[in-house]
């Protein structure tokens, strides 16, 4: 028979009850609701094999990576694109959402790299040792064991899930398992094709359909603009840069390496050109002023959307450089420019690593269509970005053939006005209409102008003496006779030489002269040609009509191809190219801008109108006429 439950025995059982749930209470944990910048701050520890900085994780030390880190843990957001230089902690923010996954909200996780083999080396020199200096994760995730299926180097097993990675070559990897997250690292060194099994991240992107709160996170260096993995996720994305406030107008950008200003000398010793940076400074592109590295560090920075609409799809993107990085000086950035500028390879891994840029293809040159169809509208006769001109003389025997070109900062060019002036160089009318050109004032959409700070004219012909005497008498215009010398080791520019003008056989006066390294010039303007990507080295052109630069314009410029004969690197013209004026007066312009030497700020300066502080109030000297001497300007 069952024994009836008295009134005390239902009242204990109901206190014995509320004690165990009491007790459960008292020992239950909730899971933590942080953001994965908290949880970084909290828990994460660098490692010092990894680190310069080894220890607790500081967020505020690398501000800009917060907001990246949160939109981890944003339940509105499912995509995170990141284009990233190198110097910048892209990696590290990898790192902080994959432990925050594991501690506080776990699932399976795919990580895939470039390749298997660099997938190996990421867990064993990053990964592993995150583990290890994570107390949250090395009590969670068991190391790795070769026999143990579930801990693996490229297997890790934790309560609620498992953590795979694999290479973007490898598609058996990429479809076999699910994955709630899926990081995608250096995007754009990934295969094209998965064992021709298709796109690898659309592989990844399939492991994700089961879950509804899934994220997916790339994060590259940009590569080649039109060919980059990440551009394209960026421009899919809210596009947020992050930005610098002004001090002088308040106004908040992105600094790029187009608005690094710095000066710098060099020195050759053993044949090796070595450079020093003497000064760097960031020019405002909203009102030109400069500041210097260490006033801009101290001002406020925000990251800025340029399709925050994007946010409704659940994308975020973001970019940044070396230039906010706290660990890389831009003095630092400007040596590693100068360094590789010479050689495109190498100025490439400058401009994707460094500045966070994308490069454009610079191939070979394209032939006169292909130059034809790169013109540009010019919106005055001088484009916004032109601080300088000087002007390159060619004299045939019938005339002068001239271009009229414009330089900016980091040796940016542009076609100005390529002409002809009909007539004998020996005729004093041909000279009055150069003059023309000489002294016309070229001028801006805003009204604003500029005048040819420097001519060169060619004295190879059959007119020297006439050539030494019309420039002789333009020594206050800064026109002056130069001769070209081929062959190797002949430099670039020299310093001028006194000539003789001789007039029936009596010396009639002197005037200067400069020699000219034609090989090294025309090996410049080719390279620079093929540069397609607007700023350093970029040559621009105009599509209007007057200005000269049609088909047998560009003809001219192609005319020539370096050849190697008899052990040597020669110039030899082209079939069919037989006129090459076009490329002597371009060379001509460019010798006279790099002897000529301009302080380009100054110029940026005026005709920005930037005004020192009002509480400095300089007082302007005023300037004495320049003469040229034996010891220059």
């Amino acid at each position: 028979m069952s024994k009836t439950m008295t009134t005390t025995d239902v009242q204990e059982t109901i206190n014995n009850m509320n004690r165990t749930v009491k007790k459960a209470i008292a020992n239950f944990t909730p899971p933590e609701s942080l953001t994965v910048a908290e949880w970084s701050n909290k828990y994460r520890k660098l490692s010092p094999e990894n680190s310069a900085e080894p220890g607790r994780w500081k967020t505020s030390r690398t501000p800009y990576l917060e907001e990246i880190m949160n939109a981890f843990t944003d339940p509105k957001v499912h995509r995170i694109a990141v284009a990233a230089s190198s110097q910048v902690g892209k990696t590290e923010v990898e790192l902080n959402m994959l432990g925050y996954a594991i501690d506080i909200d776990p699932g399976p996780i795919m990580f895939v790299m470039p390749t298997v083999d660099v997938a190996k080396d990421f867990s064993k020199r990053r990964l592993a040792p995150m583990i290890r200096d994570t107390g949250r994760l090395r009590s969670k995730v068991a190391a790795a064991k070769s026999r143990d299926g579930e801990n693996t180097v490229l297997k890790k097993s934790y309560p609620g899930g498992m953590l795979t990675l694999t290479g973007s070559n490898s598609s058996a990897s990429l479809a076999s398992v699910p994955a709630r997250y899926v990081f995608g690292d250096e995007r754009d060194r990934w295969a094209k094709d998965a064992n021709g099994e298709g796109d690898p991240w659309g592989l990844v992107e399939a492991r994700t359909i089961t879950f509804y709160n899934y994220k997916m996170v790339e994060v590259s260096t940009p590569t080649i603009k039109g060919c980059s993995a990440i551009e394209a996720s960026f421009n899919l994305g809210t596009q947020e840069y992050w930005c610098v406030e002004c001090p002088h107008c308040h106004e908040y950008n992105f600094i790029k390496f187009d608005h690094i200003r710095f000066k710098n000398h060099s020195t050759v010793i053993n044949g090796k050109r070595q450079y020093i940076v003497d000064s760097v400074e960031y020019a405002c592109p909203s009102c030109g002023c400069a500041s210097s590295e260490n006033e801009i560090r101290k001002q406020p920075k925000k990251w800025i959307a340029q399709n925050p609409d994007a946010y409704k799809n659940g994308t975020r993107s973001f970019w940044i450089n070396a230039f906010s990085s706290p660990w890389m000086s831009w003095s630092k950035l400007v040596l590693k420019f100068l360094q590789a500028k010479n050689e495109p390879e190498k100025l490439k891994t400058v401009f994707n690593t460094l500045f966070g840029e994308l490069w454009e293809d610079r191939g070979d040159l394209e032939d006169e269509e292909g130059m034809l169809g790169r013109r540009e509208e010019y919106k005055a006769e001088l484009p916004d970005g032109v601080l300088c001109l000087t002007c390159g003389v060619d004299t045939q025997d019938n005339r002068l053939e001239y271009e009229v070109v414009g330089y900016g900062f980091h040796e940016e060019n542009w076609g100005i006005e390529k002409g002809i002036i009909m007539g004998k160089p020996s005729e004093a009318d041909v000279w009055e209409r150069l003059d023309g050109i000489i002294d016309r004032s070229w001028h801006f959409e805003n009204g604003k102008s500029l005048k040819i700070s420097l001519t060169f004219v060619d004295s190879g012909g059959h007119y020297t003496q006439e050539v030494y005497e019309e420039c002789s008498k333009r020594i206050n215009k800064r026109v002056f006779a130069v001769k070209g010398k081929g062959g190797e080791g002949i430099p670039y520019t020299t310093v001028p030489s006194k000539a003789n003008i001789v007039k029936d056989n009596i010396v009639i006066g002197k005037t200067w002269l400069y020699i000219i390294g034609v090989d090294a010039g025309k090996e410049r303007i080719m390279s620079g040609l093929k540069v397609q990507q607007d700023g350093a080295r970029k040559s621009h052109f105009p599509s209007n009509e007057d200005k000269g630069y049609d088909a047998v314009y560009f003809a001219g410029l192609l005319s020539e191809k370096m050849v190697y004969k008899n052990g040597k690197w020669t110039w030899e013209k082209l079939p069919g190219h037989e006129r090459n004026e076009a490329l002597d007066c371009r060379d001509y312009a460019n010798a006279a801008f790099k002897t000529l030497k301009p302080n380009l700020d100054a110029i940026y300066a005026r005709l920005k109108e930037i005004r020192k502080k009002a509480e400095e109030k300089p007082k302007l000297k005023k300037q004495s006429k320049k003469t040229y001497t034996d010891e220059g300007w």
